[in-house]
């Protein structure tokens, strides 16, 4: 009959069956399928057994379950890991059943990874909320020069703005191509004469309009908290379709 976990003894090396010492070179507490595991997932308790939590060669649990990690237990004797316990559910529903999550899919994938559950991991990734991330818009991103550190002096500049003020307003230039870039060089004197802070982005070789890149930059801001919002900038009454004022909301 299994023992939960908090129940169960470490037996030696010597007393083991052979195929039950190892597990990916990780001497596991006991690899025996059958025997029931309680876990403690960021507070959330978890019932289980060793054969479903070994399932795929190579996760993480080899190294939860190793005699080297056996001082992380919960006050019970349950395994304890430090990660959310909300998510860890569809990832044990997977290990039992095979089945793909389909709710919480970029925490989940989030989580697969951190259990390097690669199969899992894999399958996460062909669907629409993490291709469309991580191939397809992260993938452009990165072919834009320097875009996480012109972000990051947006965010700055917005902040600087916003001592004892509502709202601050910063100019940005999003230029796609070299012959946008060229026909911004006026305005973009005509700002710098009048100390107007510009962050100015691009150009990149392939991959979305401008538009396209704006929504981008915008959904960037919003994912790091900021209350912010997009008007096209008219200067002396022209409109440059290359500038936009991203206006932060801060109470």
């Amino acid at each position: 009959m299994s023992l939960p976990a908090n129940q169960l003894k470490e037996p030696s090396q010597e007393s083991l069956p052979s195929n039950q010492l190892k597990e990916s070179g990780v001497g596991i507490v006991c690899s025996d399928p059958d025997v029931v595991v309680e876990l403690n997932v960021g507070g959330q308790f978890y019932t289980t057994t060793m054969g479903t939590l070994l399932k795929h060669p190579g996760s993480k649990f080899s190294q939860i379950l190793s005699r080297s990690a056996k001082h992380y237990r919960d006050a019970q004797g349950r395994f304890f890991i430090d990660r959310p316990g909300t998510y860890f559910g569809p990832i044990l529903d997977y290990l039992r059943t095979g089945k793909v999550p389909t709710e919480c899919i970029p925490e989940v994938y989030h989580e697969a990874k951190f259990y390097q559950i690669h199969l899992l991991v894999k399958m996460l990734e062909d669907m629409p909320q993490i291709f469309g991330e991580q191939v397809a818009r992260m993938q452009f991103l990165l072919g834009v020069p320097n875009y996480r550190e012109n972000l990051e002096v947006l965010l700055h500049l917005a902040r600087a703005e916003a001592v004892a003020m509502r709202l601050s307003k910063v100019v940005v230039c999003v230029v796609h191509t070299e012959e946008e870039e060229a026909k911004c060089v006026e305005p973009l004197h005509i700002l710098e004469a009048k100390k107007t802070p510009v962050v100015k982005f691009g150009p990149w070789k392939a991959g979305p309009k401008t538009e396209d890149f704006v929504y981008c930059l915008e959904k960037d801001i919003k994912d790091q908290g900021y209350n912010v919002s997009i008007q096209r900038y008219h200067l002396n009454r022209n409109p440059y379709t290359c500038f936009w004022i991203f206006v932060f909301t801060w109470w």
